[in-house]
């Protein structure tokens, strides 16, 4: 049957439906404005977002199994809950829900607490459900990399603690993967939890060495007070957002996020190759 993916023009989302697609899955996307969107040939798109009812429910129709995203936003938790509403009210009991790692440890931060709240959700209402749980974007580096190549300063209080950083591209083969699984199975599967993590545990002052190996030149890390950091975002993203992207710095600079044992060797094994890492992502950025 059709597997419906939200959040399909991100940096995830676009490359689950390419995954998919490869694999010869029926996608169906949910997305504001189709107009401004490009999908594979064969995808059908449905105009709405997660707030428009009757958009959910056109989309849900003759759908069994549905790739969750929801991005950072004042109203995440709601569109959480009435998108599973409307799915369970569709007889969808099949998702792939994409959350964060350690959602639950992290309770003063809205994104980690939006986002245990929803696996609680998947969980009390009966769906069968993956869920991922991603660290750190590596590609979250580009909001960064002119400051890094103008000033020679890394700028994301990351801490010494270590972020696993994980690339878009493995989040979204992982997800493919996953989907296939519960949409080919003759039954509902019960809910798993998998880590999305990369090859390495990168520390604040070791992301600035790999800058300063590949450009040629020093990059010293800004360090770990997230005052600044806070004070840069809020220059072009809302103020509510910048706040929320310090308190995630708070967590990244006094826990981080390290990997449990074997959540790598999983991902390999279900991949079937190497992670992607961090140097070579900056090596593709400083070429470009």
């Amino acid at each position: 049957m059709t597997i419906l993916v939200t959040g399909a023009t991100g940096r995830v989302g676009r490359h689950v439906v390419d995954q998919l697609v490869a694999r010869g899955a029926d996608v169906r996307v949910l997305t504001r404005d189709p107009a401004k969107a490009t999908f594979p040939a064969g995808v059908e798109v449905v105009r709405g977002d997660l707030l428009d009812i009757d958009a959910l429910r056109a989309a849900f129709q003759g759908v069994r199994t549905l790739f969750l995203l929801n991005a950072v936003a004042g109203d995440e938790f709601t569109q959480a809950i009435i998108t599973l509403n409307v799915a369970r009210e569709a007889g969808v009991d099949r998702v792939v829900y994409l959350s964060v790692f350690g959602a639950e440890e992290a309770v003063n931060v809205p994104h980690f607490a939006v986002k245990s709240g929803a696996e609680r959700m998947l969980a009390a209402m009966g769906f069968g459900a993956t869920i991922l749980r991603p660290t750190y974007f590596i590609d979250n580096e580009v909001m960064v990399k002119d400051v890094i190549m103008q000033h020679g300063v890394y700028p994301m209080p990351i801490g010494g603690k270590g972020l696993a950083m994980v690339d878009a591209r493995d989040i979204a083969e992982v997800a493919a993967i996953e989907l296939i699984r519960r949409d080919t199975a003759v039954g509902k599967l019960p809910i798993d939890t998998i880590n999305l993590v990369g090859p390495d545990t990168l520390t604040g002052d070791r992301v600035a060495a790999i800058w300063s190996d590949e450009l040629g030149r020093p990059v010293a890390y800004g360090g770990d007070d997230p005052s600044g950091f806070e004070r840069t975002m809020a220059t072009f993203m809302p103020a509510w957002m910048a706040y929320e992207m310090r308190l995630m710095a708070e967590r990244y600079v006094s826990v981080g996020m390290v990997p449990e044992e074997g959540d790598a060797d999983r991902l390999t094994a279900m991949l079937g190759r190497p992670l992607h890492n961090y140097r070579d992502a900056v090596r593709m950025l400083v070429a470009a």
